[in-house]
């Protein structure tokens, strides 16, 4: 199944830009003054309630302050959850957000009812400056078992051939750039220029630069059965790309994104993802300028087995 019922969320208590990320994520800005905090509090739990009032199964956690995790807001990068009850731990890029791994998260995830088969720690290669950033840095097709990759520095090309390898996906690999002043640079991760959905793909095809990568991008999601939507590096920039279609317990889909990304889109665009299913989107703001990620980032999907 491509979509979950439940997200994991992490409420943030120190939130604030991250200088170690910022070394190659082009998204993030500093704003400077003592309300950062207390704004990025107020939209995650807008974003929560949002979520909630249609019928999505939100586990909300709270950060520490010690140590201090500046990124814990963005926990799909170091963990993910899977239907036959395996949790994956990932290698991280910055040190600080290393520490973002905690056990009593998973302890918690088992309170509400389900079931952990076995802990799977990929973390480390990271001590070896070999990374692979979790769903920020692959793109699961779940149902055609493809995962979709772009090669960064968060994204160790051998290690997710082996994670696919393990995990019985066919990778799809690609380099994705963006434009940094004069320069084209690597998109940190997959997931703010790509996300799949259960009959479509939203996708900024124009950051491949590679014709012949594009071509076989493009080749996989049609083989695969789904609508190309697509979007421009500008809407990119505004993470039009970084989406997660969910469902509620109902059953019923929805594509959430935040308000930045949603005022990007065209009508055309907006009609259709509309199609297939409803969007949710809130102010994600001060989290999306400090800390270089937004809607998607902010969700770990759980497809573990209820107990």
């Amino acid at each position: 199944m491509q979509t979950t019922d439940t997200v994991l969320m992490i409420e943030p208590i120190a939130f604030g830009f991250n200088a170690e990320t910022a070394k190659n994520n082009f998204f993030q800005m500093e704003q400077k003054g003592f309300d950062i905090q207390f704004k990025a509090l107020a939209e995650f739990k807008m974003f929560v309630e949002k979520l909630r009032n249609k019928g999505i199964n939100v586990i909300t956690i709270k950060d520490t302050l010690d140590p201090h995790t500046p990124d814990s807001i963005f926990p799909n990068n170091w963990v993910s959850f899977h239907k036959d009850g395996k949790v994956v731990l990932y290698p991280m890029f910055a040190s600080n957000r290393r520490v973002e791994r905690r056990e009593d998260i998973i302890e918690t995830i088992k309170d509400q009812g389900f079931e952990v088969a076995e802990i799977d720690d990929w973390s480390f290669p990271e001590t070896q400056g070999h990374f692979l950033e979790g769903t920020g840095s692959m793109i699961f097709d779940h149902d055609n078992k493809i995962a979709y990759g772009s090669v960064s520095l968060r994204l160790d090309e051998n290690l997710f051939r082996e994670f696919c390898a393990k995990y019985g996906f066919a990778p799809v690999v690609f380099h994705s750039f963006q434009t940094v002043g004069s320069e084209r640079l690597p998109i940190y991760h997959t997931n703010v220029m790509m996300c799949v959905a259960d009959k479509f793909v939203v996708i900024c095809l124009d950051c491949i630069d590679n014709e012949l990568e594009r071509s076989k991008v493009i080749e996989a999601i049609k083989n695969s059965g789904k609508e190309i939507i697509e979007i421009s590096e500008e809407q990119m920039h505004q993470f039009a790309g970084n989406m997660l279609q969910v469902q509620n317990k109902d059953g019923e889909k929805f594509l959430i994104m935040s308000e930045t990304a949603y005022k990007s889109l065209s009508e055309n665009q907006v009609s259709a993802i509309e199609k297939y299913c409803e969007i949710i989107y809130s102010d994600l703001n001060t989290i999306e300028v400090n800390g270089g990620g937004s809607a998607r980032c902010m969700l770990a999907e759980v497809f573990l087995p209820k107990k």
